[in-house]
């Protein structure tokens, strides 16, 4: 530990608990010297039940008896807050910097900052267009663009089963935050299927930014424009349930077999909820339990030992069909 005293300076910090979950790495506990690992946290926001849990799981993982001091802080959804919390994290002398960037570009500057005060950075949730990938130690996360996959090949094969794969078909595409990692890898395995199926129709692409009251905004106007739809591809469960809320108020039925085929991302436990009564048809997993990750990359730094740069977790997706009341209760988040 570098600066244990900047433990104490700092008025930002939050340290509290979160859940774990029983595949995912087990942390490694203890310390090999006895002494404390700072690590500074700054998370993108708040904006979704997938980020809280994300959150809690981190903190609660890197916590003081798993050998850590945790400064956190929350950037409210603006880049300059993060660029602002990593450089007083850097100021700090932490021995780590952890972060969930807001969108993938804007970061050289702060990160030639932390490389030159020899602090490694692991970068987790959404990636970074970095050309010097020698400026961050790891990525943990999700391979957004095979989310994305997986959720339009279920499109296809669903359509196909019910023998409408030659029909035309009307897609809403409600968008993340534009620019972020999961907006980029889902849009995009989503544009690309739409390229090669010619009876697919783009009718509306809007930006949701991952919460429930921009989707439900721009699924209303949306609405107004038209309401011969087949398909809402939201992308995340947040921009889900607002699309399906203003499409229920507006007479239309969210319904896979009768009804507009919604697709959503994430699979929280209210999203799972949504699947099992057929509002979402398909909801593919983020798997927001992060923390475990994080400090096997860091115990294994600590001890000089290799580490993986890209490191994707393992995740599943659930369909309305299949999905079960038992499947929701053995969740953790």
């Amino acid at each position: 530990m570098k600066k244990l005293l900047a433990v104490y300076f700092c008025l930002a910090i939050l340290l509290c608990t979160g859940c774990s979950k029983e595949e995912q790495p087990e942390p490694i506990f203890g310390n090999t010297e006895d002494k404390l690992i700072v690590v500074g946290f700054s998370q993108v926001g708040a904006e979704s039940e997938w980020r809280v849990t994300n959150t809690e799981n981190v903190k609660s993982t890197l916590s003081e008896e798993n050998g850590y001091v945790l400064f956190f802080d929350d950037a409210r959804q603006e880049q300059e807050n993060q660029i602002r919390a990593i450089r007083m994290f850097i100021q700090q002398g932490v021995d780590y910097i952890v972060f969930s960037p807001k969108v993938e570009t804007g970061w050289n500057s702060i990160l030639m900052e932390a490389k030159e005060a020899n602090i490694p950075v692991i970068v987790i949730d959404r990636y970074i267009d970095q050309p010097d990938d020698e400026l961050y130690t790891a990525y943990i996360g999700s391979d957004f663009y095979k989310e994305g996959d997986i959720a339009v090949q279920w499109l296809t094969d669903f359509l196909k089963k019910r023998g409408r794969e030659e029909e035309p078909i009307r897609i809403v595409h409600i968008q993340g935050t534009i620019g972020s990692t999961p907006q980029l890898g889902r849009t995009a395995a989503l544009e690309a299927a739409v390229s090669q199926n010619p009876n697919w129709e783009m009718v509306a692409q809007e930006c949701g930014d991952f919460t429930k009251a921009k989707a439900y905004e721009v699924m209303g106007s949306i609405l107004k424009q038209t309401k011969d739809i087949d398909v809402v591809y939201c992308e995340n469960d947040g921009e889900a349930l607002g699309a399906i809320a203003a499409m229920e108020e507006a007479g239309l039925k969210c319904d896979p077999n009768e009804g507009v085929i919604v697709i959503s991302f994430d699979a929280t436990r209210l999203g799972l909820e949504y699947c099992l009564s057929g509002k979402i048809a398909l909801n593919v997993e983020c798997n927001p339990l992060q923390g475990p990750y994080i400090d096997r990359i860091i115990k294994k730094l600590e001890l000089g030992e290799p580490i993986e740069k890209i490191n994707y977790i393992d995740e599943t997706y659930f369909d309305y069909s299949t999905i079960t009341r038992e499947m929701i209760e053995k969740r953790d988040y």
